[in-house]
């Protein structure tokens, strides 16, 4: 970092953790109470702070590392500053915790904004600082950090995590996913995506290796063809690499560590008898494809400023052109995957309190069709997601995309706390925008979270069997 970088930076960041002070404390004395999820987690965390580490509320699905962090922050700073009554391990003081977690996840966004594009030499600075700021203020992560949630600390660990990867500390890397997974089990899929990328840059190679020795290919190694001869030599290709003891071999003296992870976490799964803790019952599995649809439609919203332009929307009514009938099989495929394989969670239907139900409610009960009428936006979507790879090897956006799957198709209920890694990770890898789409970008995010605050602060309402105060949220 340049000295000159790095005041502006540190200033930056001062500027953030005020302002969040500032609105952090407007929510608290508004919800003074835990709310929504906090009714679990706020309790939970006061009985580790009194040293209560063999009870727990079998209401709560995710294991104990928000807790646990929280205690080891809090303890210390309740012994040194000799605090003492109701203000210890209080709604207040445990969601501080998570704008600790805020202030990190902008330092980590810069520094994996420097890594990732570090072969940019020239006239970056404002736009490293700004995009690490627009990211950190990402609305569905940003609300969270003033609330005890899961969210800001898991985002916190799995960026952490990739960071490490990247300078190539496996080893700290994967306890730094160890530590993830504590706080929500599916960031094994992280992890797994931090050793993926190991996985990917040794086939890039050998792929590369290989098609040296083609002379007649046209297309570059790292071009992701989309066509279905191409898909069928990556997939021989891909077998024949997972099939090689040398190549097995040289992965695994690499990604040993992750490795220890994994098999760690299957062991919990087998003891636990599957990935949940606590209450199973809404949190069962299932193939609902539609998700990764509906995660294509998020990130084209969000990353609008910096991912959509002319010259991008022309290349995709070329694509359309050139490529009519491999277009016309993704979207009757995708007619099929909505048909069949869309479902509903009870709590999308009933829980009036969280954006989804009226995105849900207004959108897509409106018609039965209204389902089948998005898919030609579905695929625009996801065509605007995968293009935006491109300058990205083959076999790493094989890796994001086999994760992305993971993350998003088991999940039967739509709530958009579960796009947000994989949302960072998206835009992480992007191209670095230019500076005037970086600033429509933090506009915009400024205006979604200074909209979703004014809401859950302002517009409470009550249900009729209940004289508690409700609130809308993401």
């Amino acid at each position: 970092m340049e000295k000159f970088e790095g005041y502006i930076f540190t200033a930056l960041c001062s500027t953030n953790f005020l302002v969040s002070c500032l609105l952090f404390s407007r929510v608290t004395r508004e919800q003074r109470e835990p709310y929504m999820d906090e009714i679990f987690h706020v309790p939970q965390a006061q009985k580790y702070c009194h040293g209560k580490f063999n009870e727990w509320d079998p209401m709560i699905t995710t294991l104990p590392g928000l807790y646990l962090v929280s205690v080891g922050v809090i303890k210390p700073v309740v012994w040194l500053a000799d605090l003492t009554g109701q203000v210890v391990c209080s709604t207040a003081m445990l969601r501080f915790i998570n704008l600790l977690f805020n202030c990190g996840n902008l330092y980590l966004l810069y520094l994996l904004i420097c890594k990732l594009h570090s072969r940019e030499k020239t006239r970056t600075t404002s736009r490293r600082v700004l995009s690490a700021l627009s990211l950190s203020t990402f609305p569905v992560l940003y609300f969270f950090n003033f609330l005890y949630y899961t969210d800001a600390g898991s985002t916190f660990f799995i960026l952490f995590t990739y960071l490490m990867t990247l300078y190539s500390c496996h080893k700290a890397s994967a306890f730094l996913g160890f530590c993830s997974v504590l706080f929500r089990q599916t960031n094994i899929i992280w992890v797994a995506f931090c050793a993926g990328t190991l996985v990917a840059a040794k086939m890039d190679e050998a792929w590369r290796v290989e098609y040296s020795k083609k002379r007649d290919e046209k297309s570059p190694p790292s071009q992701v063809p989309l066509s279905f001869g191409g898909a069928k030599k990556v997939i021989l290709f891909t077998l024949e690499f997972l099939t090689s003891p040398s190549h097995v071999k040289s992965v695994l003296l690499v990604a040993w560590p992750y490795a220890v992870v994994g098999v760690g976490f299957l062991a919990f799964m087998v003891f636990n008898d599957g990935i949940v803790v606590g209450d199973r019952t809404s949190h069962e599995a299932c193939f609902n494809f539609p998700q990764l649809f509906y995660f294509f439609s998020f990130a084209l919203f969000f990353s609008l400023p910096v991912s959509l332009c002319y010259h991008r929307a022309l290349r995709f009514l070329q694509a359309l052109k050139k490529q009519p009938l491999f277009f016309l099989f993704v979207t009757v495929v995708s007619l099929l995957l909505v048909w069949k394989f869309t479902s509903v969670h009870k709590y999308l239907l009933a829980d009036n309190r969280h954006f989804p139900f009226y995105v849900w409610k207004r959108l897509f009960q409106k018609h039965e069709l209204v389902r089948f009428v998005v898919v030609p936006a579905y695929v625009f979507a996801g065509w605007n997601f995968l293009d935006s790879f491109k300058s990205r090897s083959l076999f790493w956006s094989l890796a994001f995309l086999a994760c992305l799957l993971a993350a998003t198709v088991p999940q039967k209920l739509l709530e958009f706390r579960y796009f947000i890694v994989p949302y960072l990770m998206y835009r992480l890898h992007m191209p670095l925008p230019s500076l005037p789409r970086l600033v429509v970008e933090f506009v915009l995010y400024t205006a979604v979270n200074a909209a979703t605050l004014y809401i859950f602060i302002s517009k409470t309402f009550h249900w009729p069997d209940s004289t508690a105060t409700q609130r809308f949220m993401w």
